[in-house]
């Protein structure tokens, strides 16, 4: 639990009800929680993106704490896509495009 506060830095607010959450107090709550927990895959999905400038740097150290785990990443920040993937997928008007080389999807995602 004080893992989760810690990372979720709501304060007074960890205490009130969920439902009273913002979506950026939930997402901080989600993926602090989501940390917690050792897992063999992992599924973010734009998280990162939630917060300010620290908080988005926070879950991007964290993620890469986890380099050796399994993840699915859902972003539309090139930057992160670069450095924490090896291989992307891009939906396309309802159609999944697997790219392997990661610099060439980012390129190709960048001028869609």
């Amino acid at each position: 639990m004080a893992q989760v506060e810690d990372f979720a830095e709501l304060g007074i607010y960890l205490d009130e009800p969920v439902k009273s959450y913002s979506s950026g107090m939930n997402s901080r709550l989600s993926f602090a929680i989501s940390m917690a927990v050792d897992f063999d895959c992992y599924l973010v999905d734009e998280v990162i993106s939630v917060g300010d400038a620290r908080f988005n740097r926070r879950c991007e150290d964290e993620l890469k704490r986890r380099a050796t785990k399994a993840m699915v990443l859902v972003s539309h920040h090139s930057d992160l896509i670069l450095g924490n993937c090896d291989h992307a997928a891009i939906l396309e008007n309802g159609r999944l495009r697997v790219i392997e080389d990661i610099n060439e999807a980012v390129h190709y995602y960048t001028n869609m």
